[in-house]
């Protein structure tokens, strides 16, 4: 009885965790969905606008080896949460006073929006993997992606909606959009502060936890070299909807809409392949890279409306993939007690692997679009090699002390 009521509370912890994830990302991503053109629009270049998207990344991604370590050993997750999702959110709807006259002030406001999520990032994961024991490690991160991403599909359409509703892109309809996402930026902080008080001490669902230090754990550090090479090779949105602008056959104003596509199946993709992970291992992870591998190709190599739906799903299959099990595997390798640091080093390498991916990948895009496919494609294919020898060199060896420990 107590281990079926542990297991019906890790679900319900989950839930709200993704409930919150639905909520802040339906704000967030509906803001960043219109973030290029809302620039554009108050005066912004091309060039700063690539900047600022670069370095928001690079920030908020850096930022979590840090964050990590303090929510590791301060044991605060929940005022991480706190203090992170706060900033996350609520400097969305402030863009709504900002026009073309103080657009510097847009900029730092887009720039503290990835801070915040920097800062929330580490304890997140680790909440959600502590129920990992109740639930499956690739069902729990599965769950919370799913709902993640849902929000995520939810956000850039009610974006689409209010921008079809006033009829036009001015500045006004951007603005109006950036205030009305903030009323679900309060309702995210509202759910937060219940899953809070409901569940004060979310680390207590692992009673028994992976052997895995930081130090010398050579499957962490293994799995990070395949981890690099899967961000180096695969192309961020906003390439897709730069390229989606020069094609003359497609009208910007569906961008958004395109994006939510993206999202939906992402959500799906998260609760499949983290079904997958459960029962196969590392195994889900590679068919998802394979998957990944084929983006590039098709969406870049042809301008009819299938290649550009086509890339679009299989962009949206590989990021919910990725989403729900490039983090599930850092809880099988690295005990709870240093997850948070953990989730803080992946993050970081990630997003300095992205951006030097993008970097890349924006050069080959103006260099040649061929050249771009085959950088991207060899990336992957790098990953899938890395990961591979992942399998048979050490996850059987994982499998095994897992079995000593029940």
């Amino acid at each position: 009885m107590k281990t079926n009521n542990l297991k019906q509370s890790a679900f319900i912890f989950v839930l709200l965790l993704g409930f919150i994830s639905l909520l802040s990302d339906f704000t967030h991503e509906g803001a960043r969905s219109i973030y290029g053109s809302y620039l554009e629009l108050i005066g912004a270049s091309a060039f700063l606008i690539a900047l600022v998207s670069g370095i928001g990344e690079l920030i908020g991604q850096t930022l979590r080896i840090v964050t990590g370590y303090i929510a590791d050993k301060s044991k605060k997750y929940w005022t991480m949460m706190f203090i992170g999702y706060s900033v996350n959110l609520l400097v969305i709807p402030l863009l709504y006073f900002v026009d073309g006259s103080i657009y510097y002030v847009a900029i730092i406001l887009i720039l503290l929006e990835r801070v915040g999520k920097g800062i929330r990032a580490p304890a997140k994961s680790a909440l959600t993997s502590f129920t990992a024991p109740h639930l499956g490690v690739g069902k729990s991160f599965a769950i919370q992606e799913a709902l993640d991403q849902f929000g995520a599909f939810l956000g850039p359409l009610f974006v689409f909606m209010v921008l079809s509703f006033k009829g036009d892109t001015s500045l006004s309809a951007y603005q109006l959009s950036f205030g009305l996402l903030g009323i679900f930026g309060v309702l995210t902080i509202v759910i937060l502060v219940i899953a809070k008080f409901k569940y004060p001490h979310p680390d207590e669902f692992e009673e028994v936890s992976p052997k895995g230090s930081l130090k010398g754990n050579k499957a962490f550090i293994f799995y990070m070299a395949g981890v690099t090479f899967i961000a180096l090779g695969f192309i961020d949105y906003p390439l897709l909807a730069f390229h989606l602008e020069s094609n003359p056959t497609f009208d910007p104003i569906f961008i958004p809409l395109l994006y939510s596509l993206a999202m939906g199946i992402d959500a799906i993709s998260a609760l499949i392949f983290g079904s997958i992970f459960d029962k196969k291992g590392i195994i889900a992870l590679i068919i998802a890279i394979i998957i990944s591998a084929f983006i590039a190709p098709l969406f870049f190599l042809g301008n009819t409306l299938f290649n550009i739906i086509g890339g679009v799903i299989l962009w949206g299959i590989g990021m919910g993939a990725h989403e729900s099990i490039l983090k599930a595997v850092i809880a099988k390798v690295v005990s709870k007690e240093n997850r948070a640091t953990a989730y803080g080093i992946f993050y970081t390498i990630f997003g300095i692997s992205w951006f030097i991916g993008s970097v890349i990948v924006g050069s080959l895009y103006d260099f040649n679009l061929l050249f771009l496919v085959i950088y991207g494609s060899l990336m992957e294919v790098m990953a899938v090699i890395l990961l591979l020898i992942y399998k048979y060199k050490i996850e059987h060896k994982l499998n095994e002390e897992k079995a000593s420990l029940t």
